[in-house]
């Protein structure tokens, strides 16, 4: 499967709320997820192995009240890596409803996503 090809798949998945069965299909068991500075080291912060990927996942959904909406973008693709834009819109416990983009980064090796960084502004 080509990097174009994955990315495409995790979209797919996305657009249908879908995550936890694109992070099993799609990920090595050793990805890394990483998040902004700032959240890191939080609940929801820097995590390795598939297991504590789909922890932290369990963790966000936990929080969220009602889902609204999710929009990604198509993506932008070069080499093993590519990039989508992620727009969610939902109610939080704690916040409330809100609308939340990032930019999502993805390297890709041997078919499966190694690594995924999220940018986003906080606060």
């Amino acid at each position: 499967m080509s990097t174009e090809t994955v990315a495409k798949r995790l979209i797919a998945l996305c657009r249908h709320g879908r995550f936890e069965e694109a992070q099993h299909e799609l990920y090595a068991k050793d990805a890394v997820s990483i998040e902004p500075e700032a959240s890191a080291q939080g609940p929801l912060g820097n995590v390795k192995g598939l297991d504590a990927i789909l922890e932290k996942g369990k963790r966000f959904q936990e929080a969220v009240t009602e889902m609204h909406g999710v929009e990604v973008s198509d993506p932008l693709v070069a080499g093993n890596w590519f990039s989508i834009v992620m727009t969610l819109d939902a109610t939080m416990k704690e916040y409330g409803r809100v609308s939340m983009s990032e930019v999502c980064v993805y390297h890709v090796k041997d078919e499966k996503i190694v690594h995924e960084q999220f940018f986003f502004d906080q606060g």
